[in-house]
């Protein structure tokens, strides 16, 4: 008979996780704190416009003061144009009016859902210490974009030294 343990351990900056110890085999689940978003960006997913990647993405966005905005990808023929699902749910988030975020879950059921580089700058430019959730864990968007490009950091117009 195989022995089965369940414990809590807490990491610093990711919450509490339960792992279940099946004969010396761990499995890691996250804590309850973004379960709902996650489901959210989950049952976004369902929506993706993905004819020619075949790769569905969901993202639900967590507002400062507690709502959520969703966004699925949306691909078009014409691959520059099509959207992620991060970019999406951004978009109708200010197009509402919200520019301070908390958190975002990003869900795929093909691939891990790392924000890409586009993704992420626009995430920085409203909110750079927010906590983006894919994969099971909890990343800081600092850490995934340790130098977002900031207009403010230099003086304009730009003037060549000579």
């Amino acid at each position: 008979m195989a022995s089965r343990w369940t414990v809590l351990i807490f990491c610093e900056g990711f919450g509490a996780f339960l792992a279940t110890l099946n004969s010396g085999f761990a499995s890691i689940t996250m804590d309850n704190r973004y379960a709902d978003l996650v489901k959210a960006a989950e049952e976004a997913m369902k929506n993706s416009y993905s004819p020619y990647s075949k790769i569905r993405v969901g993202a639900a966005l967590l507002t400062k003061d507690g709502r959520v905005f969703t966004g699925c990808n949306v691909e078009n023929a014409s691959y520059g144009l099509s959207m992620c699902a991060e970019r999406v749910a951004v978009f109708k988030a200010v197009s509402e009016g919200f520019r301070d975020f908390q958190a975002i879950a990003v869900a795929s059921d093909s691939v891990n859902p790392s924000p890409c580089g586009a993704c992420r700058q626009v995430l920085s430019e409203f909110s750079p210490d927010m906590d983006v959730i894919y994969g099971g864990k909890v990343h800081k968007l600092r850490e995934l974009l340790p130098d977002g490009f900031r207009l403010g950091r230099w003086k304009w117009p730009l003037r060549s030294r000579k």
